[in-house]
């Protein structure tokens, strides 16, 4: 039997169906919102009060998490089966394994040279059925790629090392290429960094860069492989946290109302999971509290809110999310809608 039969097997044994939002209560309306990262490398004291006390909906995997591969099969069935003791969802558990400079995952799964060493579809394909199957295999099922950015400076981009490249064409055709892929075959994608971040010469985990591109050059161009993936059905879209000071002056894309709202989910039409990047990164932490933060993701209609790393804010951020619910009717039922999106995505990939 496999992991993916093994988790249905677990969650039809049991009474009641963990998937009805009818029946969630507000503390799982704000669990599902959050993905943590954690230390360790098995179920311990820290996941236990991620998955039962802030109920959270998913979980994201470094190196510092993984050793072997029974290690991270092991790993990921503890957690799906503790989840299920606590009534909840099945998680996401995701990774970057974007082959090349950023994969988590090292020998014996396998090794690829990166995206700029792409040469044609089949080197796509190639890598994403490989990549899924090997992750599937293991219990991971999301992949935070392919992605997506647009590299227009192979020297000085700070994406030239993980782009597809300088041509949005190009950029869009393998981009697509691994998403049906990766899809294909049971492992959700996850497109990244929207609305591009190939333009920028600083790196966001330090400071938050600035980027005065605006809307119609990033229509033109940056955009192009985001538009191909929500036509493809991507699963779900990774926001920057860079500030597009040409179209939002005030907040980078990842807490953005007018890019996370009304350009992507509006304008662009993509109805599927939307998250921030890493809330821990030197861009976001340097420059807002996390209550601060959690509003605007709140506001912007942005479904789930990654922190990666242990500490204070996870907690903090649950606990704004659960307030916020409580103190209002709107932010409740945008909550509702958002955790949906959720649910349906997970009915989708995970039974």
């Amino acid at each position: 039997m496999n992991f993916s039969d093994r988790i249905n097997k677990i969650y039809m044994s049991k009474k009641g169906n963990p998937m009805d939002i009818s029946a969630f209560s507000n503390e799982q309306l704000a669990g599902q919102r959050l993905m943590a990262g954690f230390d360790g490398t098995r179920l311990n004291d820290d996941l236990i009060f991620l998955i039962d006390t802030l109920k959270l909906g998913g979980i994201i995997l470094f190196s510092r998490n993984l050793t072997s591969q029974d290690q991270i099969k092991d790993l990921c069935m503890s957690v799906q089966e503790y989840a299920v003791k606590c009534g909840q969802p099945p998680l996401f558990i995701s990774t970057d394994q974007e082959g090349g400079q950023v994969a988590r995952l090292k020998e014996p799964f396998t090794q690829f040279s990166g995206n700029p060493y792409m040469k044609d579809e089949e080197d796509a394909e190639h890598f994403a059925e490989i990549t899924a199957s090997e992750l599937k295999n293991v219990g991971i099922n999301m992949n935070m790629a392919p992605v997506l950015d647009v590299a227009f400076d192979k020297k000085k981009s700070i994406m030239r090392d993980r782009s597809f490249g300088n041509d949005p064409a190009w950029v869009s055709k393998l981009g697509v290429t691994v998403i049906e892929q990766l899809q294909r075959n049971g492992t959700m994608a996850v497109a990244k960094h929207f609305p591009g971040i190939g333009r920028t010469v600083l790196d966001p985990h330090i400071e938050m860069p600035p980027l005065d591109a605006d809307l119609h050059t990033l229509e033109s161009s940056d955009l192009r492989p985001f538009y191909e993936a929500i036509k493809h059905d991507v699963a779900g879209i990774m926001l920057s946290h860079i500030l597009y000071s040409k179209i939002d002056i005030k907040w980078p894309a990842s807490l953005s109302i007018k890019i996370a709202k009304d350009l992507l989910r509006d304008r662009m039409d993509f109805d599927g999971i939307v998250m921030t990047d890493d809330l821990d990164m030197g861009a976001i932490k340097s420059n807002y509290e996390i209550k601060t933060v959690i509003k605007q993701i709140l506001a912007a209609d942005i479904d789930i809110a990654l922190i990666c790393h242990k500490g204070p804010n996870m907690e903090i951020a649950y606990e704004k999310i659960l307030k916020d619910l409580k103190d209002s009717k709107n932010i409740k039922a945008k909550g509702k809608e958002s955790v949906k999106r959720i649910l349906k995505t997970k009915e989708k990939y995970l039974f």
